[in-house]
């Protein structure tokens, strides 16, 4: 239990009592202070939103903080070298990428590309009539491929497929359906989850299921299981690195987009074994790229400035509230002259008379803090209802940052202080003699 020291607990209960005895003048103060505290809550509270949201997004885009990325040369007798590294390590997982069609052969998907629905990446661009793109070390451009290619019921996306569940590195968000399951025996049917942006393609257009890959056996049959938000915008769709090798040779794919290994930040000693594997296969040991994923350090320096102008603002409208303050503490001291004179004579000390004045501003501070966290709470709550769906799950949920409700009470406090502290000298200086002269 918190025990106050007698001159502390002295001064909070006058400190009440003179709140309750001049509740107008305590609400006026209130409302000179509520707008700076509320400006200081807002943009502590959309800061912390705002961070909130961009390191979300780039974990699942790049990967959680500390995330190491080894990115692998296009070689194909990496691919079963990496994929026999990572197979007894349940903190590394292996990926590639490559096109997929889904859909009608023989025709011009209705994305061209793999681009995102509401967008047109260029028209005959990545598979166009008479067109397809062909990539290689020294980049991607478009080949003639003879007659022109009618337009049909077709889904171009990105195919990526994974080792393991590498959930914990991104954190995928569940749409719908379920994830691919890594523990069962791999299906001659690929099984696939799409993105949110893939998903919107398939309840758009009715397509048949039938997946093209270059440089597969035969076109296969997938199996859509389910959803995920993975804060990309481009169609993409995920698969099990075996269940794409029983159809087409992996290292073909590697070879033309290349090979990423991801591994937690325990597992560095990954990296060593690797590089010791690719010179042992006659390669240069630095041409494996490892780089960490810095999320966070990445989102603040770019809040940060935002955050310190925002914040400068608001402690310009804290102080027009502490102006405020400080005007209705000199007058209700210029009334209670005669009652602070009169405990003096009794042996009041000075330090006292200036803690009652302090306790009764600060007080009136966090009152206000208290009403303008409140109403921030509920402002940012039914916000969340207005969010589009096109926008990140962090902003459709929004929850009230505790760190905001922290900033809120220390501006209160902070211009309670620094409005009663002239007020509480002045209460300090009243002499003795003036009860006399009353």
């Amino acid at each position: 239990m918190i025990r106050f020291s007698g001159r502390l607990r002295s001064s909070l209960i006058v400190g009440l009592q003179g709140i309750r005895a001049r509740k107008l003048r305590t609400l006026l103060s209130m409302l000179s202070l509520f707008l700076g505290v509320l400006a200081v809550v807002v943009v502590q509270a959309g800061a912390e939103t705002a961070q909130r949201a961009a390191v979300d997004n780039i974990e699942l885009i790049e990967g959680k903080d500390g995330t190491l990325r080894l990115f692998m040369p296009s070689e194909p007798r990496i691919v079963p070298m990496a994929l026999e590294t990572a197979k007894l390590r349940p903190d590394a997982v292996v990926s590639t990428t490559t096109q997929a069609v889904i859909g009608e052969p023989g025709v011009v998907p209705v994305n061209p590309g793999g681009s995102p629905f509401d967008q047109n990446w260029g028209g005959d661009w990545g598979g166009g009539p008479g067109f397809r793109v062909q990539c290689d070390e020294s980049g991607c451009r478009k080949v003639e491929e003879g007659p022109q290619m009618p337009r049909g019921q077709a889904i171009e996306l990105m195919l990526t497929a994974l080792s393991a569940d590498i959930r914990q590195f991104k954190p995928f968000r569940p749409e719908a359906g379920q994830w691919l399951d890594f523990t069962s025996p791999p299906s001659l049917a690929p099984r696939i989850v799409l993105n949110r942006e893939a998903a919107k393609g398939f309840s758009k257009h009715r397509v048949p299921a039938e997946m093209r890959i270059d440089g597969a056996k035969a076109n296969m049959t997938p199996q859509i299981i389910g959803v995920i938000d993975d804060g990309q915008g481009q169609p993409t769709a995920y698969v099990r690195f075996d269940e794409l090798q029983n159809w087409m040779d992996a290292s073909a794919i590697a070879q033309r987009s290349g090979i990423e290994m991801m591994l937690s930040p325990q597992a560095s000693d990954l990296i060593t074994i690797m590089r010791s594997k690719l010179v042992g296969i006659g390669l240069p040991e630095d041409s494996l790229n490892a780089q960490p994923v810095r999320s966070m350090q990445q989102v603040e320096s770019q809040l940060a400035l935002i955050r310190w102008l925002f914040l400068g603002m608001a402690s310009l409208v804290l102080l027009i509230g502490v102006a405020g303050i400080l005007n209705v503490g000199l007058a209700t001291v210029g009334e209670r002259i005669e009652e602070f004179a009169l405990r003096r004579a009794v042996g009041t000390p000075r330090m006292l008379l200036a803690g009652i004045v302090l306790a009764e501003t600060m007080l009136t501070g966090l009152l206000t803090a208290g009403a303008a966290i409140g109403v921030a709470a509920v402002a940012l709550d039914q916000a969340g209802r207005f969010v589009p769906d096109s926008f990140p799950r962090t902003l459709q949920a929004l929850e009230f940052p505790w760190q905001a409700a922290v900033a809120g009470i220390i501006a209160g406090l902070v211009a309670g202080l620094l409005g009663g502290l002239i007020p509480a000298v002045r209460a300090a200086r009243i002499p003795i003699a003036t009860v006399m002269r009353a």
